[in-house]
């Protein structure tokens, strides 16, 4: 896979929230705790290490904000507690505002031992580090050579995603790929179409004609908040448009290639195709309305394979196609990201067991059954020659393809105002005309851009030879000015 070996330093998300704005402790816990959807495990456990020599046992609390594993993870967690008397995992899984939780909870002296992580979270490495929240584990992978050997922690450094210089803050297991469409193919069939098309122009139009075969009972297109970032980004990526508004060769946000996109999303809208309120709903409740039928286009990552198998299983056939693009041809390269690791928290009072269950999480045996599972897909080259691929479900749908890397991060800058996301989606919505968007989101990024250079908080990224198709690939440049 192209990102093996990096040579860019980068992030998945370069625009996380920053940590400064947080609510007081007695807030953080109550707010904490009523986001979290509990699943314990309170059988006993022990692996190993210093946390079984006394023979008391130990209890390891671990935050999740996956749940389209939770059968895989439940399971595991139950049996690993069944045959380790001495280390206990405590295995929850939070439902929304992930990164908030997390940092309110560590502000209440309430935070977990570990929390799961992805590259797709958006949680600043930096922030956290220098926050002092995050636990470097470079001591415990430097005296484990199995977990060395399963999960080849070094060949994955992403200077600034889970490492800094030396130290290595987490290890992806997995990968996640770019986002697909998901389809109704009964429904699409119907329609008069075999498949999804391969412009965007072309998938609004077939948007429109599964609508109009439903009579008003079915729709074209679900969406959910903030829709955006959900599939059409990934469309104008592979069309070769800047990755978040950066133009790496010249060191500067231009967000103007996106006005055809824009405003031929838009035309979904306009022409009654999406299903009415879905962008007021969360992800799992479109998901079940897709898995009822209700729609015949979604837009998502691999972790579907596992969320339409398990979670909302689909009583139809249901297709995974490549994204549309502008004019049918790729141009650009589209975003996966490393997943499934995790993280120690500075609080952790045992942090022997805790890396006893970081490294029970990262075995062999585990991963093998969680790929297999189809919950993600083996991102070292040893793991994807132990698993057995033909058993891992509608994973193999979601392979990646030549033109999947991760982008180098652009700068970190704080802009006033709404960020692209949301003015790209209010364009799409009707809300705003393509032209007065890009040219606010032109100005007030290049302005936050140019504060940044003036009071050291950021340096502009310069990639003179840089390669859409190949963005992890170039030579980067850090200047000051």
């Amino acid at each position: 896979m192209k990102i093996q070996k990096l040579l860019c330093i980068f992030l998945a998300a370069a625009m996380a929230a920053s940590l400064a704005a947080c609510n007081d402790g007695s807030s953080s816990a109550s707010s904490a705790a009523g986001a979290a959807s509990a699943v314990s495990q309170a059988d006993e456990a022990d692996e190993g290490g210093d946390s079984g020599d006394s023979g008391e046992a130990v209890t390891v609390e671990v935050w999740s904000n996956n749940r389209h594993d939770e059968t895989y993870m439940t399971s595991s967690i139950d049996q690993h507690n069944a045959d380790n008397p001495n280390l206990q995992i405590e295995y929850t899984i939070m439902a929304d505002d992930w990164a908030n939780s997390i940092q309110l909870a560590f502000q209440a002296n309430t935070a977990p031992d570990i929390i799961s992580i992805s590259a797709s979270d958006g949680m600043t490495l930096s922030d956290y580090v220098s926050a002092g929240m995050f636990e470097s584990l470079s001591s415990y992978i430097e005296g484990d050579e199995t977990f060395q050997t399963v999960n080849e922690p070094y060949e994955h450094m992403y200077e600034g995603l889970n490492s800094i210089g030396d130290d290595i803050y987490w290890v992806p297991t997995g990968v996640r790929s770019g986002t697909r469409i998901e389809y109704n193919i009964g429904l699409m069939q119907d329609a008069g179409y075999d498949g999804v098309p391969s412009t965007l122009g072309e998938l609004v139009e077939a948007a429109k004609a599964v609508t109009e075969n439903g009579g008003g009972t079915v729709y074209g297109v679900g969406f959910t908040q903030n829709g955006f970032g959900r599939w059409l980004e990934g469309i104008g990526e592979m069309s070769g448009y800047n990755h978040m508004g950066y133009d790496y060769v010249n060191g500067v946000f231009d967000f103007s290639e996106w006005k055809p996109l824009l405003e031929t999303a838009a035309e979904i809208y306009a022409s009654g195709s999406v299903l009415p309120g879905s962008e007021n709903q969360g992800v799992d409740n479109n998901r079940a309305l897709f898995a009822q039928g209700s729609f015949a286009i979604w837009g998502n990552a691999s972790q579907e394979a596992g969320v339409f198998t398990d979670q909302f299983p689909c009583d139809f056939e249901w297709g995974v196609a490549e994204l549309p693009t502008m004019d049918g041809e790729v141009k650009g390269s589209l975003p996966c990201t490393p997943n499934f690791a995790w993280v120690m928290l500075t609080s952790a009072e045992d942090k022997d067991a805790c890396w006893d269950v970081i490294s029970y999480f990262s075995s062999e045996e585990f991963l093998k059954g969680y790929f297999e599972g189809g919950y993600s897909a083996p991102l070292t080259g040893y793991m994807a020659d132990k698993y057995d691929a033909s058993k891992a479900g509608r994973i193999a749908d979601f392979a990646l393809q030549d033109y999947e890397d991760v982008y180098p991060t652009i700068p970190t800058i704080t802009i006033e105002g709404d960020d692209y996301a949301i003015v790209m989606w209010n364009v799409i919505l009707g809300n705003v005309g393509a032209d007065e968007a890009i040219e606010d989101l032109n100005t007030r990024y290049n302005d936050a851009l140019e504060r940044g250079l003036a009071n050291g908080s950021c340096t502009r990224l310069v990639i003179k030879d840089f390669d859409k198709l190949n963005p992890s690939a170039g030579t980067c440049e850090y200047l000051t000015e």
